[in-house]
């Protein structure tokens, strides 16, 4: 099949050309995001594949589809950017990758969490200039302390588990969903504000849905435990910004380790350090001693980039061959009116 891949980077295509010497799709590599703008950049294929940044709303989809395109393959676990409705009523399959590597974005979660509160990042900065004074570098052990876990699917479930069992955490958890080795292992599920009033540390492991969108605003901090750290690795938009800011100002919010953030696809996975960033709200976030912030990295393991890439390509060949399709996302049928 040939596959039109938007939004590429060196990593993405060793890791895509590798999978590929299985199944022998014909990879248009492009480096431009998938907009309205570049959506025609698939003519001539098949499929395209695309990534958390690219949009694939109802006007990309159309035009996809006019193209003849009726696969989208996300190359992630998400697909709040895509119109799945919109999909639905143009014929478009869309397929994901549900589970790449649940320990890569979990180990990288402990990894900001320890970072930010043993104020690694800001040791760091200060040996490379010389200054090894440790004044203002006081961390608090995590042993004994309350983490608050919102999402124990398979990231989420991960990390509250190295809590409990690795650090002796007190470990809250709060899901639609209960998980029993958890409940078994002592993590105790809760309702989100009883997990917000009661955690020194949250971190946020739920996709991106209406029910979730700024799951942490004004209203929210203000019920939480003054001087409460946040950590996210799932999506940027479960997170108010400036409601954000305000309770770093405030002091009400001790600390912040993102690896997503809201307006993000202005700013990851490209090198703007020629630039000027105009988005004010992200300048904000790195004046503050407290806040760490990465660029969506978390994923970025090798074992990860070789299950996304040979997922990826695993079901465009399904969906060529006409197999059933395990990883399609779906939606109940939409029904074309007149």
């Amino acid at each position: 099949m040939r596959v039109a891949v938007f939004a590429t980077k060196p990593y993405d295509r060793r890791f895509l050309v590798e999978a590929n010497r299985r199944t022998g799709h014909h990879l248009t590599f492009l480096e431009a995001r998938l907009d309205a703008t570049t959506a025609s950049l698939a003519a001539g294929h098949q499929a395209v594949c695309a990534f958390v940044n690219d949009r694939l709303d109802a006007a990309v989809l159309g035009r996809l589809a006019e193209l003849g395109i009726r696969l989208v393959a996300m190359r992630c676990a998400g697909y709040n950017n895509v119109d799945l409705q919109a999909a639905g009523t143009l014929g478009v399959t869309v397929v994901r990758v549900p589970a790449y590597s649940p320990h890569a974005v979990a180990e990288f979660t402990i990894g900001l969490l320890l970072a930010l509160d043993r104020n690694i990042h800001r040791a760091w900065a200060r040996v490379r200039e010389n200054n090894f004074a440790l004044d203002g570098l006081i961390g608090r052990n995590l042993h004994g302390r309350t983490m608050g876990v919102v999402g124990t699917g398979r990231i989420g479930a991960l990390v509250a588990r190295s809590l409990r069992l690795g650090f002796g955490c007190h470990v809250l958890a709060s899901d639609v969903h209960r998980d029993p080795e958890l409940e078994a292992a002592g993590v105790r599920y809760t309702d989100p504000a009883t997990l917000l009033a009661e955690s020194d540390v949250v971190t946020l492991h739920c996709p991106l849905t209406p029910e979730t969108h700024h799951l942490i605003d004004a209203r929210a901090i203000a019920a939480a435990r003054p001087g409460l750290m946040i950590v996210n690795t799932s999506r940027g938009a479960l997170i108010d910004t400036p409601a954000l800011i305000e309770g770093l100002k405030s002091r009400r919010i001790g600390g912040v380790a993102l690896d997503v953030y809201e307006q993000e696809a202005d700013l990851f996975f490209e090198d703007l350090s020629n630039e000027i960033v105009q988005d004010d709200d992200f300048q904000r976030l790195l004046t503050f001693p407290n806040v760490l912030v990465t660029g969506h990295q978390a994923f970025l393991t090798e074992e990860a980039l070789t299950s996304i890439a040979e997922t990826t390509l695993s079901s465009i060949a399904d969906a060529e061959a006409g197999r059933p399709l395990p990883h399609a996302v779906h939606r109940q049928q939409v029904t074309r009116t007149a």
